[in-house]
């Protein structure tokens, strides 16, 4: 079991700061008014991945906006990663899946007031693909073209349709549109602040402390229970647990430190949402260095005892697997199978095979007359710290050299982005628009994206199908093999499903659930819990 972290000088800064922004430390602001005790107000402490909310900015941007209850998409994923009408409330496809004709939702406001008309959508469409593509001039580093080529739009406002043509036969048309990319923004207004439809509204933001929130009036569906929402960034997760087994936070995400994850289970104080996880946790692969070696590959796989570190290592955060998909997911998981299960003997035993043995004796094994030292990428998040660190240690035990290098999210996606790795810790969302292709597309070797630079002809040609293919049986064979396929060629490590949560105080918060995909924390079922109701 891990030992609780000490709060860090820097962490604790930020979360006094944060608490100053929206006067809610003891002390802080006095005796409320009158006024102030009839207003309900949350605090929601979270992690901050980016200080922007517009779509255009990067993808983390446009997650930090709707999960923070502020943008909304025309469709929208229920629990089972299903898209379901939400801004758009009907639709009719053509017979070969590239015409859809969407009905925008009447009587829909933005939260300015301004009405949410299909002249706006297509406005906020076609900006988000000119604000993104350089050769336009754009600026913004956002990638809608990897979800959907940019499709031709027409908008009729009359009719409340909005025609969209693509530009190849695309049958998951609303899982797409249901990604935050394609949030639906007031363009008009758009040079003062980011507007959208979602319960709350932005007030104020400051990067690296936090974000003050109000009610939507406009709001569409139905009534939403805050009148003010202080979101307070706090990037360490045993700051966030402090935060909130002290009383100045209502609401957190994702407790991360085992520890602390312990104690909030078995205290009646709170209450834990969890969701079996669409996130698969790994480690992409370098094909350009040494792990181009398959049997180095191979034995680094069965090496790693990822039972215990799922289990115990970060105390079930994670449910262990194999494959690229999770468990959970239906794509044939159990007709999967795993030819280098953990088996410490029978991964020396293939790298002497193999002659990458330690000839001088210094316990590192060597490649092509070098030592074995991979540079491992790792950031601090969802515990990829915490399975870097213990993947180190058990490669050593094998004889392979590890230089691990944990840092911010940023700087390792810099080096990564440039290739200067041999291993890199990933957390990813499989099921982004509801279908994996977006994810299996990272080992599709025509994808920029590529990031372990892997190329298998077979599993390219399944990608390739897999992009034109709107038979949904046929698409579960192809992302069947593709799976098998990457698991035959030791392709990644796969570490297992991470377990999102919500953790709420229960006398203050009713309805505070992890939704399944996680682009939705901040909704409109968190409410004031009944005794709490007329409290700030």
């Amino acid at each position: 079991m891990k030992r609780l972290k000490h709060v860090s000088t820097k962490a604790a800064a930020l979360l006094v700061g944060a608490m100053l922004l929206s006067g809610v430390l003891t002390g802080c602001g006095g005796t409320p008014s009158a006024e102030q005790t009839e207003q309900t107000h949350l605090n929601f402490g979270c992690y901050s991945y980016s200080d922007s909310l517009d779509p255009i900015t990067t993808v983390n941007s446009s997650w930090a906006g709707m999960r923070y209850g502020i943008l909304e998409c025309l469709f929208r994923f229920d629990d089972q990663v299903v898209a379901q009408p939400w801004l758009c409330d009907a639709y009719e496809v053509s017979d070969d899946y590239t015409a859809w004709i969407l009905h925008i939702r009447e009587g829909v406001q933005f939260s300015n007031g301004n009405p949410v008309t299909p002249s706006a959508v297509q406005a906020a469409f076609e900006r988000l693909y000119a604000e993104t593509d350089a050769d336009r001039g754009g600026t913004g580093n956002s990638n809608p073209e990897v979800y959907l080529p940019e499709p031709e739009l027409t908008a009729d406002d009359e009719a409340g349709t909005l025609t969209v043509v693509c530009q190849r036969p695309t049958g998951n048309l609303p899982g797409i549109l249901a990604y935050p990319y394609f949030s639906v923004i007031d363009v008009s207004v758009v040079e003062q602040g980011i507007v959208s439809t979602g319960p709350y509204k932005l007030d104020s933001m400051q990067a690296g402390v936090g974000a003050e929130l109000s009610r939507n009036e406009y709001y569409w569906n139905g009534e939403v229970p805050y009148d003010t929402v202080s979101i307070l960034f706090i990037e360490d997760s045993s700051t966030k647990a402090m935060a909130l087994q002290s009383g100045d936070v209502d609401l957190v995400e994702n407790i991360t430190t085992a520890s602390d994850l312990e104690k909030l289970e078995v205290d009646d104080r709170f209450y834990v949402s969890t969701a079996a996880g669409v996130r698969t946790g790994n480690s992409y692969m370098n094909f350009n260095g040494p792990l181009a070696n398959d049997a180095l590959r191979q034995a680094v796989l069965m090496a790693l005892d990822h039972e215990t570190m799922c289990n115990v290592t970060v105390a079930g955060m994670y449910t262990p697997g194999f494959a690229a998909l999770p468990s959970s997911l239906a794509y044939n998981y159990d007709q999967l199978t795993n030819p280098y299960p953990y088996d410490v003997e029978k991964a020396k035993e293939t790298l002497d095979e193999a002659g990458i043995v330690d000839t001088d004796g210094d316990g590192i094994r060597e490649l092509d007359g070098e030592n074995i030292d991979l540079v491992y990428l790792a950031y601090t998040s969802r515990n990829l710290n915490d399975f870097a660190q213990a993947i180190a240690l058990q490669l050593e035990e094998i004889g392979i050299g590890v230089t691990l290098n944990v840092s911010d999210y940023d700087t390792i996606t810099a080096l990564q982005n440039a290739g200067e790795f041999d291993l890199v810790t990933a957390n990813t969302t499989t099921v982004g628009t509801g279908d994996p292709q977006d994810f299996l597309g990272g080992w599709y070797s025509g994808n920029s994206q590529n990031y372990g630079y892997y190329h298998n002809e077979e599993y390219d040609a399944c990608f390739e199908e897999l992009e034109v293919t709107t038979d949904q049986a046929r698409r579960l064979e192809l992302i069947t093999r593709m799976q098998q396929i990457l698991i035959d060629d030791a392709a990644t490590i796969i570490h297992g499903y991470y377990n999102s949560r919500m953790i709420s105080w229960a006398d203050r918060v009713t309805g505070a659930e992890i939704a399944t995909i996680d682009y939705y924390w901040l909704t409109s079922d968190i409410a004031p819990a009944a005794e709490e109701s007329s409290n700030a």
